[in-house]
């Protein structure tokens, strides 16, 4: 939990006290549905948590901006930004059941009011949305063809609606394949945790 005061020192007793939340709700939901590594689970703070939010550090949505979090597993990284956004409205999808019953519990016994949840694909989604977000779900250019359908084209932020996705590894023929403008920005650039020296936002505007 030091590692989000430290990184973000502006957050309010309410979200503070929702974050602290996660740490006794996901260990304890992870123990009867699997959805956090067995091993990493210890780490839920800075691997899944601080991990979600550096979207947060990227944009700064103005009030009333909407997001789908496409693949959210157990809400991430969906649920990090709804305590970080209340003022913001999140879509949860997932084709796992049991990954979205376990986000939808913890939004509910946290207290969330702007997330909804969806079991099934992006395919049977016809929302239009500011941005699709998403971590590590699949190869860029796929991503791209599946969510194109669901942004809206009324941009209201400083970037213009598109897609923002937390990935790791070595991303250059990946994004080779994607012909819409992008910006790559190292996570080693907001966080100092080795964890981090690895792992890339990509925005992309759609």
């Amino acid at each position: 939990m030091e590692e989000l005061i430290k990184y973000f020192p502006q957050l309010t007793e309410w979200q503070i006290d929702c974050f602290n939340k996660l740490g006794t709700l996901y260990p304890e939901w992870n123990d009867k549905i699997n959805v956090i590594s067995r091993k990493d689970i210890d780490n839920l703070y800075v691997h899944h948590i601080l991990h979600s939010l550096a979207i947060a550090k990227f944009i700064t949505p103005k009030p009333g901006t909407t997001f789908i979090d496409l693949g959210t597993g157990g809400g991430f990284p969906g649920i990090p930004l709804a305590i970080m956004w209340p003022e913001c409205r999140f879509h949860l999808i997932d084709r796992i059941g049991k990954k979205i019953k376990v986000a939808s519990s913890v939004a509910e016994e946290i207290g969330l009011k702007n997330v909804t949840f969806q079991h099934g694909d992006i395919a049977e989604c016809k929302l239009k949305v500011d941005f699709v977000i998403s971590r590590a779900v699949m190869q860029l250019d796929e991503l791209l063809r599946l969510i194109k359908k669901n942004i809206s084209p009324d941009s209201k932020n400083g970037f213009p609606n598109g897609l923002i996705c937390l990935k790791g590894g070595d991303l250059k023929a990946e994004l080779g394949r994607v012909k819409r403008p992008i910006i790559d920005v190292p996570l080693s650039d907001y966080f100092s945790e080795e964890y981090f020296t690895t792992k890339d936002l990509i925005y992309v505007e759609l």
